[in-house]
């Protein structure tokens, strides 16, 4: 399930009497459910000017309303690396980086306290700052970005590797690429051999050949202006993103899936479809039965009988047709004058043979 996430952008100026430890904040211009960052400006005597932003989101179905309380998630789950670059000739080769990156520890789904609600970066300063934030998705499962060649033949930018494997393979098949005598091998076309640099390859080959034309997807690159001249609501700035959001339903599917009393239903479930699937084959059958009479009597009781005939000759393993084996005119075609004699020779060097052996006569 798809939802959009929209981030706000605030910037917050104050001037503080002992650096971070004390400030004044104005009134939230947002209401309390909705995840937004906004502090006022104020003079509380000589300090230093410094500003603040935050950065926070809130998940939004397609129409525009909130998602559903059930979805909800930190914002931090929804991305591996956050980095927020300021103005280097303003703060510094030192210090003009802010970078969040996803601990091993906080990538699995069980730790969710090591997510976080937002990300906050405060700074000296009351003039204009230009900075980019990057924001790079968490995907799961993950995705990977094609190079563009293969992203423009197959038509597919950034996916799971399952789905690549499913894109290329879907190609070759429309293509007709498959060797029709070795079946396990492909011959490359013309845009193939450009991309995977061999006129021809195994399908086994496939995945290792993809690992070089596959990278991380790009991050998502926002260019912000903090300015601390500017009104009040133009401060804030909002930006809609697109994350994929694991449906409710599927959770309960995994559950139910899961249980043991589920597990029972599910097995007799299985089996009534299987009778259901067998009931409609017969059934099938017999119209296929009755309708090939309805049509022609004498030619589909003339097609039975023979059907019925060959399966009787292959249950006592006798081979041939008795049909045309108890006519002369079998027995007058080219190759009986070599088979005959050849019938014959073997029937006597068997025979010749068995009295050998019978007269334990050995043969040096």
């Amino acid at each position: 399930m798809y939802c959009i996430m929209r981030l706000w952008f605030r910037p917050v100026f104050w001037v503080c009497d002992e650096l971070l430890y004390y400030c004044k904040q104005a009134p939230l211009p947002f209401v309390s459910h909705v995840h937004f960052v906004s502090v006022g400006c104020a003079q509380e005597g000589p300090g230093i000017p410094q500003w603040e932003l935050k950065i926070e989101g809130v998940l939004l179905e397609e129409g525009g309303a909130q998602a559903d309380a059930k979805t909800k998630s930190k914002f931090s789950s929804f991305f591996n690396n956050v980095v927020i670059e300021l103005d280097k000739e303003l703060y510094g080769p030192d210090n003009h980086l802010a970078e969040w990156h996803r601990s091993s520890s906080s990538s699995s789904s069980s730790s969710s306290s090591a997510e976080l609600d937002g990300f906050t970066v405060t700074r000296p300063g009351e003039g204009t700052v230009k900075c980019t934030i990057l924001l790079t998705l968490n995907y799961q499962p993950i995705q990977y970005k094609l190079t563009s060649k293969l992203a423009r033949l197959l038509g597919v930018h950034t996916a799971t590797r399952p789905d690549i494997i499913n894109a290329v393979w879907q190609y070759i098949k429309s293509n007709r690429l498959q060797d029709p005598q070795e079946r396990e091998y492909i011959n490359n076309d013309k845009y193939f051999q450009q991309i995977f640099e061999v006129p021809r390859m195994k399908f086994t080959e496939i995945p290792n050949r993809l690992q070089g034309l596959l990278s991380s997807p790009d991050p998502i690159i926002i260019n912000h202006l903090i300015n601390a001249d500017a009104p009040d609501q133009k401060r804030t700035a909002c930006y809609d993103i697109e994350v994929d959001v694991d449906s409710s339903l599927k959770s309960q599917l995994h559950s139910f899936l899961m249980s043991s009393s589920s597990q029972q239903d599910v097995n007799i479930m299985d089996n009534k479809i299987h009778e259901t699937v067998e009931q409609i084959n017969a059934i099938k059958l017999q119209r296929e039965f009755y309708l090939g009479f309805s049509h022609n009597p004498q030619k589909f009781i003339n097609d039975w009988l023979a059907s019925q005939s060959r399966d009787l000759r292959v249950m006592k393993d006798k081979m041939g047709n008795p049909e045309s084996e108890r006519r002369a005119e079998f027995y007058q075609q080219s190759w009986c004058h070599e088979a005959v004699p050849r019938y014959f020779y073997t029937k006597v060097a068997q025979r010749k043979t068995e009295l050998e052996q019978a007269m334990g006569i050995k043969h040096p």
